[in-house]
């Protein structure tokens, strides 16, 4: 017993856990990740920064209530995190958090906006941001503190967002019209509203820019969109509540997370067809019937945001119901490790800058 918990002590001191299937925290074979990843905790309303080459968590950081999404600085050195809020009190702020410096360095108001939730870097200091109880993305220059533009979707519960390379236009999943939107960002106008799947949420574009793929919770579905003509190219069943989606940066698989089954579904871009799945094996925190999913899943883990790193080595999945960060080698398909973050993690971002404490 000693020994056990000493094991578990040490792993919250350094930011890492063994995996329960008996897969080691670290292998010799495994290629070293320079980086910083960013873990939203709900729960606790902060950011934790972990490098990724340790495994260490470096600092963790208030945000603003319930932070759900997060996004990046091209250079690295800035996240801006969407204060979403809670039931009765919805939120309308971003926090700007300074990677390098591990601290807050700005609160921006969003006035009446409010829920800001699905968030991407656009340009210079300027990110997109959903506000769902308004029905509309906003532009927001991080630097003054200003909404640019609010482009109104006119859809419900309008949740995630991409945008493309050329950041001409940005797709937006509407969880409560099952649907996904298009948005002129050059024109700051809506194109068109492509119906998907009851409970389209997470949503994510090929490296080449040219499908959109939408996870659709309520349907137990996948819709792969031509984001050029925004016709629907495909849908695909993927059962137990897909609820977010990401590219390989190689553009060969999908990776969406089953919140119901507490499986990561891999599916191969060109065939679009399921491969594998792969089991968050654990288990679930004690209180995890008092959090936002409640006991709707059992004893799943509800894994829900997933991150890819730049090279494609690894994936990181939030595992919400056990305060834990599953973390895949991608080569072989496997758990490689688990990242001890907050409570109730859930968004997550990766800076290239390896921040040095």
């Amino acid at each position: 017993m000693r020994t056990i918990l000493l094991v578990f002590i040490l792993s919250l001191m350094t930011g890492s856990l063994f995996a329960q299937s008996g897969t080691p925290a670290s292998r010799q074979t495994a290629p070293t990740v320079v980086g910083t990843l960013i873990v939203l905790n709900k729960s606790d309303h902060t950011v934790t920064l972990i490098d990724a080459a340790s495994k260490k968590s470096l600092a963790t950081i208030p945000t603003g209530k319930h932070p759900h999404e997060v996004a990046i600085s091209p250079d690295g050195t800035l996240a801006v995190v969407a204060d979403y809020g809670n039931g009765p009190n919805p939120g309308n702020t971003l926090t700007v958090i300074d990677i390098p410096g591990m601290k807050q360095l700005k609160t921006v108001s969003l006035g009446d906006y409010r829920r800001p939730h699905g968030i991407e870097w656009v340009k210079d200091n300027t990110v997109a941001v959903t506000v769902e109880a308004n029905k509309a993305l906003l532009l927001v220059d991080i630097q003054e503190g200003n909404v640019l533009h609010a482009i109104v979707t006119g859809e419900n519960v309008s949740h995630m967002v991409v945008v493309t390379k050329d950041l001409s236009k940005a797709f937006v999943a509407n969880i409560g019209s099952g649907t996904t939107t298009v948005l002129d960002l050059n024109a700051n106008k809506k194109l068109a509203d492509i119906e998907t799947g009851a409970g389209a949420e997470g949503i994510a574009i090929t490296p080449d820019g040219k499908e959109v793929w939408v996870t659709n919770r309520s349907a137990n579905t996948v819709s792969v969109i031509d984001a050029a003509t925004h016709n629907v190219l495909a849908t695909l069943e993927s059962k137990a509540f897909p609820i977010r989606v990401k590219i390989t940066p190689d553009g060969k698989h999908a990776l969406v997370s089953s919140a119901q089954s507490g499986e990561v579904v891999v599916f191969d871009v060109k065939e679009r067809k399921e491969i594998r799945r792969i089991k968050m094996e654990f288990s679930p925190v004690n209180d995890a019937d008092q959090r936002l999913f409640g006991s709707q899943f059992g004893t799943s883990l509800v894994p829900v945001g997933i991150l890819i790193e730049p090279s494609g080595s690894f994936a990181y999945v939030a595992n919400t119901q056990a305060d834990v960060v599953t973390v895949i080698d991608m080569m072989e398909w496997k758990i490689a490790d688990r990242l001890v973050a907050g409570k109730e993690p859930d968004g997550l971002g990766f800076s290239s800058v390896a921040v040095k404490r």
